[in-house]
């Protein structure tokens, strides 16, 4: 089957079998390697990427039900050589020890975030109940994802406005 998808915001045309995942098209065919293949069950979140601006886990998602959507990955979130302010927050509260998991965490958070620019540490745990890390214990990704909150509250600027296109999928 042909699809078009546009994937961190360039647009693709491909023929896809129709039973393909949206994670094995965007690692395989688009060389998109940060979306983790992680259980492959959806269990992990590994493989969490944006779909029209929600998070949705690419293991359980076929490449033709992504037919005209705007897929945004893990890579499709750093501008201008600089991290994403989630990314960054990952980065200064040391949030990752080996990194699988990171990917998702970041994109679940994202989600997260549009929904509840404040979160206390409970609904940051909630939020990304979905997503598995087997190193950390947690404390650094609640700590890192309420620092982003914190600062993407605090800015108006650029970065606001990423977050805020990165979870709507586009310009407001």
């Amino acid at each position: 089957m042909r699809i078009t998808v546009t994937v961190d915001g360039t647009k693709f045309t491909d023929d896809v079998e129709p039973r393909q995942l949206l994670v094995h098209y965007l690692r395989e065919r688009l060389g998109k390697v940060g979306t983790v293949v992680g259980c492959d069950t959806s269990n992990c979140g590994a493989c969490t990427v944006h779909l029209d601006g929600h998070s949705v886990k690419s293991c359980s998602v076929l490449a033709v039900q992504a037919d005209g959507c705007e897929v945004t990955t893990i890579e499709g979130l750093a501008r201008d050589g600089g991290l994403h302010p989630v990314q960054k927050a990952f980065h200064d509260n040391h949030a990752l020890q080996c990194g699988f998991c990171t990917p998702g965490m970041i994109m679940q958070s994202l989600d997260l975030l549009a929904d509840n620019p404040d979160p206390d540490e409970k609904a940051v745990r909630e939020g990304l109940e979905g997503n598995l890390c087997r190193c950390t214990g947690y404390q650094n990704i609640v700590r890192a994802v309420r620092d982003a909150a914190s600062n993407m509250r605090g800015g108006a600027g650029p970065e606001a406005e990423q977050v805020s296109q990165v979870t709507t999928g586009g310009t407001q």
